[in-house]
């Protein structure tokens, strides 16, 4: 994904949201919590699922992974990147429940090329030796390896018999992953029907590998969720994105969440926003309901 400057622009984002991550469990339920555990919110209509740790061999590696479906039937795969810390119980969490509103998900650790999950299970950005780890971590990452990466996951995730490959595929992502999402749909094109990126970073820059310059390429519907500090340390990222979706005809949803701070989507966030957490997950259920198809 990242240029040097993409880099630092991930890092003035942590460190202005002053992220952190604890341990999930230790959290425990509260009101705002208990919305996106899975089987709470909208238990109803929660389908049974079945989850299993997975590796999936890319021409780089093995990349261990998560993945969640629906027990029965078939149904449109999701892939998830998740943020600089990477794959943990809190995407696991998430996954899940997006597997219960019947998709066969699929979260990935974006830096098995270095290290397996967890890369950051209860870390926090404010202290420098882990805040140095995760950036090398990041750094680690290019535009051509996520390329590589999506091509591998993709393929494996139509190999699963619990995939309906007559239907497209979404990706959704997270701060860093936000970018990885608009090269995946870029480089499949013809897979990927929908995208969602979460106070996602380095979206539209100025440099000419810049992920908004790869719309003209892709085929998906897209939703971005900015996050207001976000939008006010780049406020014409938001316009880049307009107009390179107009040009190209495609439908996407591009909203400031007001209040919400970048992380706020992440459920085991300091920044977590419940509120504002719960409207974004209802427009990425919209979202992929109307092009997942």
């Amino acid at each position: 994904m990242c240029e040097h400057d993409d880099f630092e622009l991930m890092q003035k984002y942590a460190e202005a949201a002053q992220l952190s991550r604890r341990q999930f469990g230790a959290m425990g339920l509260g009101a705002g919590m208990v919305s996106l555990v899975p089987g709470v919110a909208g238990a109803a209509e929660a389908l049974p699922v079945m989850e299993m740790e997975v590796v999936i061999k890319t021409p780089d590696g093995d990349c261990d992974a998560y993945f969640v479906h629906p027990s029965k039937g078939k149904h449109p795969a999701v892939l998830v990147w998740p943020d600089i810390f990477g794959l943990r119980t809190a995407f696991r969490t998430m996954g899940k429940r997006l597997a219960e509103s019947g998709y066969a998900v699929l979260v990935v650790n974006p830096f098995y090329r270095k290290q397996k999950a967890p890369t950051a299970e209860g870390a926090s950005f404010s202290d420098p030796a882990t805040r140095e780890r995760l950036m090398g971590l990041m750094g680690s990452l290019t535009a051509e390896t996520n390329v590589v990466d999506a091509k591998a996951f993709v393929a494996w995730l139509d190999k699963q018999t619990v995939v309906d490959t007559k239907k497209k595929m979404g990706t959704t992502g997270y701060c860093m992953g936000g970018p990885l999402t608009m090269r995946t749909a870029a480089a499949l094109p013809d897979r990927i029907g929908a995208g969602g990126s979460f106070h996602g970073g380095g979206l539209a820059t100025d440099k000419p590998d810049s992920p908004h310059l790869l719309v003209a390429k892709m085929k998906a519907q897209y939703l971005f969720a900015i996050a207001e500090n976000d939008d006010k340390s780049d406020p014409k990222a938001k316009d880049l994105l307009r107009e390179a979706f107009a040009a190209a005809k495609l439908p996407a949803e591009i909203e400031v969440y007001a209040g919400a701070m970048h992380g706020w989507c992440a459920i085991d966030s300091q920044v977590y926003n419940p509120a504002q957490a719960e409207k974004a997950w209802a427009r990425m259920l919209e979202l992929f309901k109307k092009a997942l198809v």
